[in-house]
């Protein structure tokens, strides 16, 4: 498929790439954040903190010790009118002052520029840049722009939670919202909750469905459907939401396991385990080979160090 139209559901493709938690506008976000905070209020905890946010670890338990995944990861995705929305709930194995360094917008660009489709990050105050193009090695200046404003909602000792808006987005896409939760859990492990989700108009819902009947056909996500008495995975744009809510989980993990190496050597670091982790997943996540990944993301780091 070539032409416009072709264009046109790349860019929303790779939009839609994103991954980590773009959540609808506050009315919609509300049913991401509330389900954190409802989990803690059922035992007298405070909405939006350390101890809700724990709570909800104790009710997620059975599933983060028993599941496909191999790792302590739950994941959750729907879709609602004219909105996709992923949740990502897992334990990482790194102390909560590590996970807390995820409270500068600087480090953002660190996790958002592993995924293939991401090209670039620029920052400025409490503005976020993200360019966002094909999955293979692109220009900056064909990629799509988008803006996010950062917001530092809360940071304490045993609580972060930072959300990333955008108002607009590629054909009719709109109100996306990174939405990251951490806490402690103790000295060396952390819990930490990634939502994505955004909202799309009729013309993004129909170049999605084209992506979906041609590029995206085989593509799965992680969850099942019983179909017929047997268990399916999830495709459509359910699928999409999952993979791409977790490559940014996986990138997040990547880049906590990258602050023990010396600062010249933490790139490679990133690179290579966001690779390693997302291979696991083939099925699901796999796009190219490791050294086209790591040779394509070199050039983009270098190109990004120079703006």
């Amino acid at each position: 498929m070539t032409g416009p139209m072709s264009t046109s559901i790349r860019k929303l493709a790779a939009a839609s790439c994103l991954g980590l938690a773009l959540c609808a506008p506050l009315a919609s976000a509300g049913a991401t954040i509330a389900s954190t905070a409802n989990a803690g209020a059922a035992g007298g905890a405070v909405a939006g903190s350390g101890e809700a946010l724990r709570a909800r670890y104790a009710q997620l338990r059975p599933q983060l010790e028993k599941n496909a995944f191999g790792a302590p990861v739950f994941l959750a995705s729907q879709e609602g009118e004219n909105l996709l929305q992923g949740d990502v709930y897992g334990v990482v194995e790194h102390p909560f002052q590590d996970v807390a360094s995820l409270g500068e917008a600087a480090n953002w660009c660190k996790v958002l520029t592993l995924p293939f489709n991401v090209k670039s990050c620029m920052t400025r105050g409490d503005a976020l840049s993200l360019f966002i193009g094909k999955k293979n090695y692109e220009p900056i200046d064909k990629a799509y722009r988008l803006d996010f404003r950062f917001v530092p909602v809360a940071q304490g000792p045993d609580y972060l939670e930072r959300r990333l808006r955008a108002d607009e987005g590629p054909l009719g896409t709109r109100n996306y919202l990174i939405l990251l939760e951490a806490a402690p859990i103790d000295e060396r492990h952390s819990f930490i909750h990634l939502s994505y989700s955004y909202e799309y108009g009729t013309v993004s819902k129909l170049a999605m469905q084209v992506y979906l009947n041609t590029l995206g056909a085989k593509k799965v996500g992680f969850s099942s459907t019983d179909e017929g008495g047997q268990p399916h995975l999830v495709g459509g744009m359910r699928g999409v939401m999952e993979r791409n809510t977790m490559r940014y989980y996986l990138a997040i993990d990547a880049y906590l396991n990258s602050l023990s190496a010396a600062p010249g050597q933490q790139l490679e670091r990133r690179l290579s385990d966001w690779f390693a982790m997302s291979a696991r997943y083939r099925r699901q996540l796999w796009e190219m080979e490791r050294d086209e990944y790591m040779n394509m993301k070199r050039a983009e780091a270098e190109h990004m160090a120079q703006r």
